[in-house]
């Protein structure tokens, strides 16, 4: 009797051990089967659009005491998130208000095309070069160009693209903190004067400090600044502008100015109202946009 309970003992536990195999194995089969199913595309993230900041616009701009307006501008809000650009076609050049149309056209009907916040980067260096070749077509061979400033708040995040001499500018708690670098011959001076290439005096007195060096509608041009994504503060507030605008006002104008708790558009107002105001000689083209966070 002792051996056929040891048996019978035997026989349960291999019989517990062969389940368990089975078990295994149909795990295995499960676990590789979901594996087959999976595609790339399920395994990468899932955008879901959702704009969560609300940004408030204002702008305004004077043709100062020029012939023409070549300053254009846009902004346009999709599920992406909100878009403004500025162009400043340039005065000493003809075509001005061809050039600064058409940038301006070619980046808001690019970023129509945007369907993710990660292509915004692909998204500046592109819309810039079909706007440069664009700009050299109408030009046929003469002169011409433009600045171009674009701003993009999505998703808590400021991204930009400059090239030229427009600004885009943070002001948070009272202060401006620039965010792109004029692309004009004094950044380059500036440049060699730290490096000791040259002196302070050779720097400031050089009569092309303001020549540009960067601008759509050469064929030069190879690429626009573009930087890193600005994370963005409640009541953060963004200005866009042209050199008309930062050449007439001083920072204690600007500020003075946005410390009123205007809404955007009046600030924007008040912002051109004072450069007219001042009826400079040489006034160029004046041309802001305001986006305030909430």
């Amino acid at each position: 009797m002792e051996d056929w309970s040891f048996f019978e003992s035997y026989g349960i536990v291999a019989a517990a051990l062969i389940v368990v195999a089975v078990l295994l194995v149909m795990r295995q089969k499960l676990r590789t089967s979901h594996a087959v199913d999976m595609t790339p595309e399920d395994t990468e993230p899932m955008y879901i659009p959702d704009i969560i900041e609300t940004v408030k616009i204002g702008n305004a701009q004077t043709i100062g005491r020029r012939d023409e307006q070549d300053d254009y501008f846009s902004s346009s809000t999709t599920r992406i998130g909100t878009m403004a650009a500025i162009a400043d076609g340039i005065s000493g050049l003809s075509h001005g208000r061809m050039a600064s149309t058409l940038a301006v056209t070619m980046f808001s009907r690019e970023y129509l095309k945007v369907d993710d916040p990660a292509d915004i980067p692909e998204y500046f260096h592109k819309a810039a070069l079909i706007s440069n070749r664009a700009i050299m077509e109408q030009l046929g061979g003469a002169t011409g160009g433009t600045t171009l400033v674009v701003g993009i708040v999505s998703g808590g995040l400021l991204h930009w693209g400059a090239v030229g001499d427009s600004m885009i500018i943070l002001f948070r708690d009272g202060e401006f903190i620039p965010i792109n670098s004029k692309h004009t011959l004094e950044t380059v001076l500036e440049e060699k004067y730290l490096s000791g290439e040259i002196s302070k005096e050779e720097a400031k007195e050089n009569p092309n400090r303001n020549q540009l060096v960067n601008y759509l509608g050469y064929g030069g041009f190879k690429s626009m600044e573009v930087g890193d994504p600005v994370s963005l503060q409640a009541n953060d507030t963004i200005i866009l502008c042209s050199d008309g605008v930062y050449d007439a006002l001083t920072e204690v104008e600007m500020e003075q100015i946005l410390m009123q708790g205007l809404p955007p558009q009046d600030a924007a107002e008040e912002m051109i109202s004072l450069i007219e105001r001042k009826s400079y000689k040489h006034q160029d083209n004046a041309t802001v946009i305001i986006l305030q966070m909430d």
